[in-house]
């Protein structure tokens, strides 16, 4: 048992490790149950969206009960219940007041251990995922990411969309749905975070109650075999009639476990996050050149993607590449000056501090640091890893990653063609 700060961690006989955090403001309780190996990274190539397809059928039938009586339960109580597939892991995450956790939280494990994955939901769900999929086709922010991530990743699981697409989706079956389950659904896979007002005795003898019957299968879990990312930087574009020109601008950055996730999230921050940020400033206040401008670096695993971007009148396409650009190459050739720094800083540090509120909050980043792997010290360890980031190490990073990017365009033809 390890304690850090009010967050414990547990772990089982059955392998299932428990992180909890008491916190009796409320009478609440919220929770997230990860699986540590599964997620869309664990999905086979010609099988991309099963992850999220069996998200999206699991709550619909147990072998005790309908889904029609799993909704019923779930609404009579007024607590939440929901499933959701990530790149890095699955996760179950749920809601309630303390007297109806316990009933919460067995239904949660029955849903995990024996769902029936009936063959017409499998096929319904599998219609409104193509549908999710045909929609973003006609959204031009998507339409220009989903280009950027296929040509920074090619045919590594990152490069896809959670939900899959069309060829592949069409083709799953129930099959796949249940051999995915019996595959991953086990309990040394397991992690169960929990927030809100419960002691700590309670909580781990509480899911021993429920959890603890489940035992280790004699298989071992086969890790995936995840592409070299090696693609060359080269502009894709998409010619669409759009209102305006989506421009982003790609990097393949950092996991969150180098050394060097710290200040890139620093970088982040300082170029896209809010009204006072670098490029909003710059391209928005000063030129007038976007409609919307950003920056973001999600947490990933493996090399994760720093993206700037754009939304720009047709007209300013060429400059605002030049724009961002130009952006980019400033934080290689000059080091931020002081007040910079110390601005970003305080506005990652900040949000970060934000973003731990609710016991939701609080079940789902604990439960996801031990999901990662990267333990339940890295909420501290990031802190101080971000407040002795230098304006050397901020360049030296810049230098190292934001270099050469992939560019993705979509906008009228005659603004675009010129990029091919």
């Amino acid at each position: 048992m390890r304690h850090h700060q009010s967050v414990n961690r547990v772990v089982l006989d059955n392998g299932i490790t428990i992180v909890f955090a008491e916190n009796p403001v409320a009478d609440l309780v919220a929770g997230r149950i990860f699986l540590k190996k599964a997620g869309s990274c664990w999905d086979s190539p010609a099988k991309v969206g099963l992850s999220h397809l069996l998200a999206t059928v699991i709550m619909k039938g147990t072998q005790y009960r309908s889904s029609l009586e799993i909704a019923e339960t779930v609404e009579s109580i007024g607590a939440s219940l929901g499933a959701d597939a990530a790149s890095d892991y699955w996760l179950i995450s749920l809601k309630t007041v303390v007297a109806d956790f316990p009933e919460i939280l067995a239904l949660a494990a029955e849903i995990l251990r024996y769902p029936t994955f009936p063959k017409a939901e499998v096929e319904l769900e599998k219609r409104l995922v193509l549908q999710s999929i045909r929609s973003q086709q006609e959204q031009p922010f998507n339409v220009a990411f989903n280009q950027l991530r296929q040509s920074m990743y090619a045919d590594h699981p990152y490069g896809s969309s959670i939900l899959g697409t069309e060829e592949s989706v069409s083709t799953l079956t129930q099959q796949d749905v249940v051999e995915y389950h019996q595959a991953y659904f086990r309990p040394d896979n397991l992690v169960i975070s929990l927030s809100g007002r419960l002691s700590l005795e309670t909580a781990v003898n509480l899911i021993n109650d429920i959890f603890g019957s489940w035992e280790i299968p004699h298989r071992s879990l086969i890790a995936p075999t995840l592409p070299v990312l090696n693609a060359q930087p080269y502009p894709r574009v998409t010619a669409q009639e759009t209102q305006q020109s989506i421009i982003m601008l790609g990097y393949l950055g950092a996991g969150v476990k180098s050394e060097d996730y710290a200040p890139l999230k620093l970088l982040s921050t300082y170029l896209g996050n809010g009204l006072s940020s670098r490029l909003f400033v710059e391209l928005r206040e000063k030129r007038g050149l976007a409609y919307d401008v950003s920056a973001f670096y999600p947490t990933r695993l493996g090399s994760s993607q720093f993206v700037m971007y754009m939304g720009t009148a047709p007209d300013n396409t060429a400059i605002a590449v030049e724009g961002l650009k130009t952006e980019a190459e400033r934080l290689c050739q000059q080091t931020l000056v002081k007040y910079e720094l110390t601005a970003a800083k305080n506005k990652l540090l900040g949000q970060y501090a934000l973003g731990k509120q609710t016991n939701g909050e609080i079940a789902h980043l604990f439960g996801w640091y031990e999901t990662l792997g990267l333990g339940l010290p890295f909420d501290s360890d990031f802190q101080e890893q971000v407040s002795q980031v230098t304006a050397a190490d901020a360049q030296r990073v810049a230098q190292t990653y934001l270099q050469s990017p992939y560019l993705s365009l979509v906008g009228p033809e005659d603004k675009v063609e010129i990029f091919r």
